[in-house]
């Protein structure tokens, strides 16, 4: 279906035509086909609703196709005052992203985006780029082509990248999502990963356990690496020495989660939690240890990381961490309307907060109370 017609456009000013006035009285349903919008919008704008925020060019739509179709109930009579302007921006935003399709994560932040940016009255339109070096800066050519008024870049691993110029010559905002860059040129969002992984790691040491095992993600990937500091971190503060026994490196799916804790119940000393660094890995570790016949949690406890949708159908539900894209899509749309320092500028990387989810997978080690500060 195409895109309807920007109003603001004057081109396309000059070939929309008014519809001839309809015979006899003029109702909301004429002015919303005229209008290219819902008879509930016309609603909204015509009675002045108060609470409903609409985008200015929609109100001057509405008004306009209702002037020119010869509306004249008496509510109307207030709307030919002048309409206050919209605080925020107004239009289109574009939304870039390298994946999409094979990313849970992707869609989260976009529903974020999209759930602030109809709040302000403005659309969400999305291009999935692939990162590839010929046809990303088609895909944003594109997007910038449709008018967008700012433009959110997102990449599915949380990374320093080195931002493409065509990023750097556009005269519209631009939001990092999920990724930034070493000259800070742009306002950007990530998780807040280190502190997750340590408070994943404490919530288990608060538990009464000592003996905590991880199983990483691929090594090479700044989140592994991020949840790998923030265990350690928690260790170290908890007075209780790192052992590399008991750190197994995986690649996030639960295959690996399988081997790894084959790998760690094998230890002459197993240990008695297992922090699995995200919830497939979970999946796998389940497994290994129902097979073995152990249960969870009175034999080993088991925290997962990212909080999908499966972790709370697992049996146990699995005590884990919420990945906060939701969270990023709409701060990435909040920080459009704040004003641009003087300049190029610098802005600072901002760290969302990654929440525990506590279910029944964890629980406190036989004669060791678990601590109520969490």
């Amino acid at each position: 279906m195409s895109e309807p017609a920007d109003p603001s456009d004057p081109e396309t000013s000059r070939r929309r035509k008014m519809p001839a006035k309809p015979k006899g009285r003029v109702t909301m349903t004429d002015i919303a086909r005229a209008a290219g919008c819902s008879q509930a919008t016309v609603s909204f704008v015509l009675n002045n609703t108060p609470g409903i925020r609409l985008s200015q060019q929609t109100r001057e739509r509405v008004i306009e196709a209702a002037r020119g179709l010869g509306y004249t109930a008496p509510a109307f009579a207030a709307l030919h005052q002048p309409i206050p302007a919209f605080d925020g921006l107004d239009g289109v935003i574009g939304f870039a992203v390298d994946q999409l399709a094979t990313s849970p994560e992707a869609v989260v932040a976009i529903e974020g985006a999209r759930q602030a940016s109809w709040n302000a009255g403005n659309v969400l339109l999305v291009a999935q780029t692939l990162g590839d070096s010929v046809m990303e800066p088609r895909a944003i050519q594109a997007l910038t082509k449709r008018g967008i008024s700012a433009l959110i870049y997102m990449t599915i691993f949380t990374r320093e990248i080195s931002a493409p110029d065509y990023l750097y010559g556009l005269d519209i905002p631009v939001i990092l999502l999920n990724c930034y860059t070493a000259d800070y040129a742009f306002p950007a969002v990530v998780p807040s990963e280190i502190a997750g992984g340590q408070s994943s790691t404490r919530y288990l040491i608060n538990h009464g356990h000592r003996r905590i095992a991880t199983i990483t993600g691929e090594p090479w990937m700044q989140a592994a690496q991020d949840r790998l500091k923030g265990y350690r971190r928690a260790l170290a503060t908890a007075d209780i020495p790192f052992d590399p026994e008991l750190v197994v490196e995986g690649d996030w799916s639960a295959s690996a989660g399988y081997a790894a804790t084959v790998k760690l119940l094998a230890l002459k000393d197993r240990p008695t939690a297992i922090f699995c660094q995200n919830d497939r890995t979970a999946i796998g570790c389940y497994e290994a240890l129902k097979e073995a016949g152990l249960h969870i949690p009175q034999d080993i406890s088991v925290i997962g990381y990212d909080d999908e949708e499966i972790a709370r159908h697992l049996f146990p539900p699995l005590t884990t961490s919420i990945l906060p894209h939701m969270a990023m899509g709409q701060w990435a749309i909040e920080q459009l309307e704040v004003p641009a320092p003087p300049g190029r500028g610098r802005y600072p990387i901002t760290k969302l907060e990654c929440p525990l989810v506590e279910r029944e997978s964890v629980s406190a080690v036989a004669g060791a109370p678990a601590s109520s500060h969490i």
